[in-house]
């Protein structure tokens, strides 16, 4: 097929505004899943995306359509909208020639709405307007067109309204993806360039590769080069996703696909890859590599440890096949500590987290223990050098320590101006430093904050939802680091330190969060055969304690009757074996402890 019938495009909007819901209503008009086999979310592949109501992943999918009597190719791909996995959002933007930009018609322009919209312009896509939710009783349809347009500096004639759930206007959507975005400009003639975007692991054929091919194509030919990785392989399989995997006999210019490489090495195949099919031109630099996409950056630190030692390379393993598929999380192996031989890995957020631990724990089987999340920090020595840490086990004595220091981020938060009073308490918590407001539209204020990062990344975002229902947003980017007053808290179980407990804390909030802690701790913690100390340690100093109460047992509820000394003389024997127990006993923290104390 030309070309000219090709139309390459994503959804983007802010989470829970019917992303997933729209791309179902293109399924169906398209008929290209059967409607015996249509279910909602139909393109959230994953168990974890459906029980949770969230995209996690971008999926693509090939439709047909036709409109005045003309056959069209319509590559979309669906993305998700929380902003931990904005990462994938930019990868799907810099495979795709157009964008629709859906907004909820109840709860208005959103900050990961002004986000993605700013990702879209950077990339010179085409933006097509449409709101979502028009049959809500509480829909604010004109408000919303009226505050799109002016964001877009459109006519409000030109923004679509819908219902996605209903299927209403969904058709006007799909006409203007035909006539607004622009077809591919691909060179067929030249040698093949492919941009892997991302990719999946499959025991038979090896590494997939999710590919956008903007010039030559991909036929007869067995052989392809990574040019990056400096790789040769012999294509086992390529084809569309309809959208599940369909194989083909060729992949064209401008079309979006797979390729079943071969390669069993995860670490081989890379995001922003280009692939070709001839080495000998990429090698003498006649074929120039795609420009690809920016590393992302992790945000936020965690240990990852296996629960038994011996499943160390089976975690290896696990992460090596989930960075295929979540090009975002870093790891990297971390030396002996208490927790065990484990990884250090780099998150985008706490939800980002969660996810990774659930997929190992789904997927993989794996039982793990997470350390405590941590930012990176900046600690300058006594000779004035800097070393930079995101892991307390990697904290310095304090004689050795003349200035520590921590990231800031800049915080914009979205809110309605009737949910203004909670937000501002919200972020007078955080100690930040306001900006600037400014009003977008008639009733939504932007607040802009300059606050350490590590009030962001923990439970920031959840405690923003909750306290407005759900209406306030927010976005952060990173700035540089400032000073700032550093302790490592360190936690005791038995008077064992637990490294996987372990954070770093301001030292005037240190002796608060320790006793949270140590709290909450003792709230999880199962009872054990003796009592157990729960303490908080700070250079050497023990600034909160609990105790979790041994389990009872009545050893003499066998006995009836006879002397007293007959029952004084078991409960001595108990007490002396508990005694015991807590001079030599060590207590083993349950991995879903640690999960339920991150959270």
């Amino acid at each position: 097929m030309d070309q000219a019938q090709i139309r390459n495009f994503c959804i983007i909007s802010h989470i829970d505004h019917g992303k997933s819901t729209l791309a179902d209503r293109f399924l169906e008009l398209t008929g290209i899943v059967e409607k015996r086999k249509m279910q909602p979310q139909y393109l959230d592949m994953m168990d974890l995306e459906r029980e949770r109501g969230i995209t996690i992943k971008l999926q693509p999918c090939r439709m047909n359509y036709t409109l005045n009597a003309k056959s069209y190719i319509l590559n979309l791909i669906d993305t998700p909208g929380h902003v931990d996995f904005s990462y994938e959002v930019s990868r799907s933007l810099a495979a795709v020639e157009g964008a629709i930009l859906l907004v909820d018609a109840a709860k208005g322009i959103q900050a990961q709405t002004l986000a993605n919209l700013n990702l879209a312009k950077k990339q010179d896509l085409a933006i097509i307007p449409v709101i979502n939710k028009i049959d809500l009783p509480q829909a604010r349809v004109e408000q919303t067109a009226k505050e799109l347009a002016e964001l877009l500096k459109i006519d409000k004639e030109m923004v679509l309204k819908i219902s996605a759930k209903y299927g209403d206007n969904v058709e006007q959507v799909l006409e203007a993806v035909i006539k607004k975005i622009p077809p591919p400009k691909g060179e067929p003639q030249k040698p093949l360039r492919a941009l892997i975007f991302d990719s999946q692991y499959d025991p038979y054929k090896g590494v997939i590769a999710y590919v956008r091919v903007m010039d030559g194509e991909l036929s007869t030919n067995p052989k392809i080069y990574l040019i990056k990785a400096q790789t040769i392989s012999e294509v086992k399989e390529k084809g569309y996703f309809k959208p599940k995997l369909s194989p083909q006999k060729e992949l064209l210019s401008g079309e979006i696909g797979y390729i079943a490489t071969g390669i069993k090495e995860p670490g081989k195949v890379m995001v922003g890859d280009t692939i070709t099919n001839d080495k000998l031109s990429a090698l003498n630099n006649t074929v120039q590599p795609l420009p690809g996409y920016e590393e992302p950056k992790p945000m936020i630190f965690a240990g990852i440890y296996p629960e038994e030692a011996d499943n160390y390379d089976l975690l290896k393993s696990a992460l090596a096949k989930l960075k295929l598929s979540d090009a975002s999380l870093f790891f990297e192996p971390r030396a002996e500590t208490a927790l065990g031989r484990g990884f250090h890995c780099g998150f985008l957020g706490m939800l980002h987290i969660e996810i990774v631990s659930e997929r190992l724990r789904r997927e993989f089987g794996l039982k793990i223990r997470i350390s405590n999340p941590s930012v990176i920090y900046k600690i300058l020595d006594k000779n004035g050098r800097a070393k930079f840490i995101s892991s307390p086990c990697d904290w310095p004595e304090a004689v050795k320590i003349q200035e520590t220091q921590e990231p800031w981020a800049k915080l914009e938060v979205l809110t309605p101006e009737s949910r203004l009073g909670r937000v501002l308490e919200i972020l007078k918590k955080t100690h930040g430093k306001h900006i600037k407001s400014e009003y977008l539209g008639s009733d939504s204020i932007l607040l802009i904050y300059e606050v350490p990062l590590r009030e962001v990344i923990v439970n920031f975002y959840d405690n923003l939802k909750s306290s407005t229902q759900g209406y306030a947003s927010m976005n952060y980017e990173i700035l540089d680091y400032q000073r700032a007053d550093l302790v490592k808290l360190d936690i005791l179980v038995a008077g064992e330190k637990q490294g996987g407990l372990s954070r770093i804390a301001p030292k005037d909030s240190a002796e608060q969060e320790g006793r949270v802690l140590v709290k909450k701790l003792k709230e999880l913690l199962p009872p054990q055969q003796f009592s157990v100390s729960l303490q908080a340690m700070v250079q050497g100093r023990i600034i909160a304690r609990e105790t979790v109460k041994a389990r009872r047992k009545d050893v003499t509820a066998g006995l009836y009757g006879g002397d007293y000394t007959r029952k004084r003389k078991l409960l001595e024997k108990q007490k002396k074996h508990k005694k015991a127990l807590k001079e030599q006993g060590r207590v083993k923290i349950p991995p879903e402890v640690y999960l339920k104390i991150l959270s």
